[in-house]
């Protein structure tokens, strides 16, 4: 049996397809016209709600053969559109300056309406970047919120994963149509966000991606939760972008300090200096967003460690936050080479320090 679709939806997925046809100008039309009307209105009547000539021959010529095709793909069980107009549309995303007439969501469309964490950062992060993200997503999505990103490599894929490592719920926005995954490697991922979250965007199925659609779905990341956290971060980057948009749409923005020496941490350190929150565990953001989250739960990042003897604690005292190599320690210890590697391994298995590239060591707790 067919699924029961909103009988105007074919006139909005129309508008969805037609080139040029972006937030502004859905508005100026509805404002002159209900939507089953649009396409059959004059072009006297366009011009006059102040639609450019070539957007009015562009209407006038509507491609209902791809319509079919978007049709088809909401007939499907776990595919839904909702539009603008619908009371399912997120009142938090229509709060934004330039909110998507048509959201197309594969998954559970009922999640948009929870509480929801934003994490967003580098998509080359460091070992302990990846590391924090997911402890985050976790603490937030045991605590009851929804961890959107857009399912992006590094930080965005991690904080999906931590979420979905607790049965916490996600939701992806993407920057291509649904029917698709950008980037491919994330295949596995999403197929797991479906079931367990949701995948969003405002690009009908079939769009490729394209770099310019990538800042329009950083707007809806921010546009739909309530906090935002950027976890590392270049001083040039498009979390920072994300970031920005967050502060425009009255969003909390929460950033995890670094090493001043690490470029990865100093797009956070700089957005801590404009103003936004230094977080150090999930408990800085529950401090915030607590009223947002059912249940509020006090959950740490932290790891349960067993006591060190007292060489193996001068050693830790030795390991910075960022890189250092094995020689460096020897010598700064006095230590041998063996009683070092031994010591390094005891810390490492006990979650007090991280191994990094070209054999070395770094510290995380």
């Amino acid at each position: 049996m067919s699924k029961k679709l909103n009988p105007h939806i074919k006139f909005w997925l129309a508008l969805a397809r037609v080139p040029g046809v972006g937030p502004v100008a859905v508005r100026r039309l509805l404002a002159l016209l209900p939507i089953e009307h649009v396409f059959n209105a004059s072009r006297a009547a366009l011009q006059g709600a102040g639609i450019s000539e070539k957007l009015v021959a562009a209407l006038q010529t509507p491609p209902w053969e791809l319509v079919g095709q978007d049709l088809r793909w909401l007939e499907q069980p776990e595919n839904t559109a909702i539009t603008i107009q619908d009371p399912e549309y997120p009142e938090q995303l229509k709060e934004i300056a330039d909110p998507p007439p048509v959201l197309f969501v594969k998954g559970r469309p009922e999640i948009l309406h929870g509480p929801q964490i934003a994490m967003v950062g580098s998509r080359n992060p460091s070992n302990i970047g990846v590391k924090i993200a997911v402890e985050f997503a976790q603490a937030l999505a045991e605590a009851g919120f929804v961890v959107t990103s857009g399912m992006a490599l590094g930080i965005d894929a991690a904080s999906h994963q931590g979420a979905l490592n607790v049965g916490g719920l996600t939701i992806a926005v993407a920057g291509t149509g649904l029917d698709r995954v950008y980037p491919a490697c994330h295949k596995s991922l999403a197929t797991d966000i479906v079931a367990n979250g949701a995948l969003v965007s405002e690009f009908p199925p079939g769009t490729k991606a394209k770099t310019g659609h990538f800042p329009r779905r950083n707007r809806i990341i921010s546009g739909l939760c309530q906090g935002l956290l950027v976890v590392e971060a270049a001083q040039q980057s498009g979390s920072l972008i994300t970031a920005r948009m967050a502060l425009e749409q009255n969003r909390e923005v929460f950033a995890i300090p670094g090493s001043i020496h690490n470029p990865l941490a100093r797009g956070c350190n700089a957005l801590i200096r404009q103003g936004a929150k230094l977080v150090e565990t999930a408990e800085d953001i529950f401090e915030e967003l607590g009223q947002y989250n059912q249940g509020y739960k006090s959950i740490g990042a932290q790891m349960h460690q067993t006591a060190l003897d007292l060489e193996q604690q001068n050693l830790l005292k030795l390991i910075p936050y960022s890189p250092i190599t094995v020689d460096n320690l020897v010598q700064d210890s006095g230590y041998s080479v063996e009683t070092v590697s031994s010591m390094l391994l005891v810390l490492e298995l006990q979650g007090y320090i991280a191994a990094a590239a070209g054999g070395s060591y770094y510290r995380i707790q």
